[in-house]
């Protein structure tokens, strides 16, 4: 019941940090088309800014002025670079963001080196929310999946509820027109993308103190965002946050099951034809945790190609 409890606790809260850094992706996507190869790197530069600023303006400041930060160089891109090479068509959209993604991991390690940097939760947030039987739960992991909520109850409101929201999905599917009404179509598409970023740097802020900041962690993030965003269906928020928490439960449950692949299959009545195939088949579950979330999005793939919330084309 133990393992049960936490890992579902642990999934939530990790499917709702995935929410937030497909968040954006899913926003710059659906609005502009681009698919942006470099929003992990953004995860990964808010990580990096909160642990050079925490010692200059404290924990909560950096967490807030790298979230701003990111968000510009989000806008530095959009408008200098990205712009330039729009009218190409999405090919050479995706080769710069690629290349983007290269410059940005050399930098860092550049700068801080190959290695992890001590960036760490601070003593006044290190303790434990309540107890799940005999484990401790860590506040600040609550935390994480408190801001997300809010993130998404934000980005909700915000197309849904206001007038902004509604200028930005007048330029999503009626960019003409909104031109033509008066509104700035290329300003609306800066404010976006830099705003996709600011919440792939906040959440890079508030998870890098948590796991590990360290030069890789745009990658080991970034294939599984990419994941949730097919999963969920390209330019759907409702889809990404379903994806996030389905592909984040799985892996959690997945990591501390001790049984092989046969004895999974058992369970449904197959566990003789597992046992006589052997190879793969004795693999322990645990062992191939981080393959799912891959497998999940072939299985979508071959039967929903436009994901599980996505728009069939």
């Amino acid at each position: 019941m133990e393992f049960l409890t936490v890992s579902l606790l642990n999934g939530v809260i990790y499917g709702l940090l995935l929410f937030m850094v497909s968040a954006g992706l899913t926003l710059i996507f659906g609005m502009m088309g681009v698919l942006n190869f470099a929003h992990a790197s953004f995860y990964m530069v808010g990580a990096y800014l909160a642990y050079t600023l925490q010692k200059y303006v404290g924990f909560v400041g950096a967490v807030l002025l790298s979230t701003v930060l990111v968000g510009l160089i989000g806008v530095i891109v959009e408008r200098f670079f990205l712009r330039r090479v729009h009218k190409y068509g999405h090919a050479h959209e995706l080769l710069l963001t690629f290349g983007l993604t290269f410059i940005i991991v050399e930098l860092i390690k550049l700068f801080y080196g190959n290695f992890s940097v001590e960036y760490r939760v601070p003593e006044f947030l290190n303790f434990a929310a309540f107890q799940v039987f005999s484990t401790d739960y860590p506040f600040y992991r609550l935390l994480m999946g408190i801001v997300s909520l809010l993130v998404f109850a934000l980005i909700y409101l915000l197309l849904t509820r206001t007038r902004v929201g509604i200028v930005v999905r007048a330029a999503i599917h009626r960019p003409q027109m909104a031109e033509a009404l008066g509104h700035n179509v290329p300003l609306v598409f800066m404010a976006v993308f830099g705003i996709g970023a600011a919440l792939a740097g906040l959440a890079g802020a508030l998870a890098g103190a948590f796991y590990t900041t360290n030069p890789n962690m745009a990658l080991e993030l970034g294939v599984i965002v990419f994941v949730v965003v097919v999963v969920g269906g390209l330019g759907s928020m409702a889809g990404a946050m379903v994806a996030s928490l389905l592909i984040a439960l799985i892996s959690s449950f997945a990591v501390g099951v001790d049984l092989s692949l046969a004895s999974v299959f058992g369970l449904f009545g197959a566990g003789e034809w597992a046992r006589q195939m052997g190879g793969l088949m004795t693999l322990k579950v645990s062992s191939v945790a981080a393959t799912i979330p891959f497998a999940l999005m072939l299985l979508i793939l071959l039967i929903r190609p436009s994901g599980l919330m996505g728009e069939k084309g």
